[in-house]
């Protein structure tokens, strides 16, 4: 039982890792798949460029909605926005909000910085692309010293249905996976350095400790877990005693529950500040000294809409 315990608590600490090393399978798993079963270049010089293109930046820009759809924290910024928008910048903080939508959108970019950087190590994509180019420096630069008959079989190399020779072809080829494997690895370079400037930038302007900040992040991940298994269970005794009310036709008995303007205040998003001793929103709202505990007037909820109405 201890050494279960042991490997699960070396999981829970290393789930961001695991997470993205899953990611990253995911993702060359994804590209083989695409490569070997979908994706089928026509080899046509008015086509070439645009399926290709498709195949390659398509993906990503699916991934980065995804990215964005379950992104926690970008639904906790925007739900309600619409009818007060100052809660995209709490207490007026508009750089903080900035720094907030910059993380998001970081975030969301991982998957498909992954698929870019696999899709061009692979370079079948970007050969179908690049052979459909119709411009006259394309031309130059890989049928430099040849016959304009490389110039015309260039669309069709990728698909090894061309006039060329063996060897001119499989030139070609490797000219074109160099280029697409040179632009991954520069991907890769520009990713991993902005990615280290931008923690090393964080770190660097943090106004706490390093271990204070740790300890910030256990907090938050642990306020998360609980707060799920808290409202699982408020939830079901709620579901209880109004099914119980409803069946046994009696009144529903006391049920102490959060008012509205609550939930609005510990929704905010929090950052750390060292004239307040808080590491949440909640905790800011349990040990603030202005909590209304007053009961408020029910809301009615308008069925033929679906919303609330006071």
């Amino acid at each position: 039982m201890d050494s279960f315990q042991t490997v699960l608590s070396f999981f829970m600490k290393q789930k961001s890792t695991i997470g993205y090393s899953f990611m990253a399978l995911l993702t060359i798993g994804g590209e083989r798949i695409f490569s070997m079963v979908s994706f089928q270049c026509p080899c046509n010089r008015d086509q070439n460029f645009a399926y290709g293109l498709t195949f390659l930046l398509g993906p990503a820009a699916v991934l980065l909605v995804l990215g964005l759809f379950v992104s926690a924290r970008m639904w906790r910024l925007y739900t309600g926005c619409c009818l007060n928008p100052m809660k995209l910048c709490p207490r007026g903080n508009c750089c903080n909000c900035l720094r907030v939508f910059m993380s998001i959108f970081t975030g969301a970019c991982v998957a498909p910085i992954m698929w870019l950087c696999v899709a061009l190590l692979n370079a079948t994509f970007y050969e179908c692309a690049v052979s459909g180019l119709d411009d006259s420096l394309v031309g130059d630069f890989f049928c430099k010293n040849k016959t304009m008959t490389c110039r015309e079989e260039l669309a069709r190399v990728p698909c090894d249905r061309s006039k060329l020779s063996k060897d001119e072809r499989m030139e070609l080829l490797l000219m074109f996976r160099a280029q697409s494997q040179i632009l991954g690895w520069c991907i890769v370079i520009i990713a991993a350095t902005v990615g280290l400037i931008g923690t090393c930038c964080t770190n660097c302007r943090s106004k706490v400790s390093y271990l204070q900040r740790t300890f910030w992040k256990r907090y938050i991940d642990t306020e998360k877990e609980r707060f799920d298994v808290l409202a699982v269970e408020y939830a079901t005794q709620l579901a209880n005693r109004n099914l119980k009310s409803f069946f046994e036709n009696k009144e529903p008995v006391s049920f102490p529950f959060p008012n509205h303007k609550a939930w609005e205040e510990i929704s905010e998003l929090y950052t750390f500040s060292t004239s307040e001793q808080y590491y949440s929103t909640l905790q800011r709202y349990v040990d603030g000294g202005s909590r209304d505990l007053s009961p408020e007037k029910r809301p009615v909820m308008n069925l033929e809409h679906g919303f609330e109405m006071a």
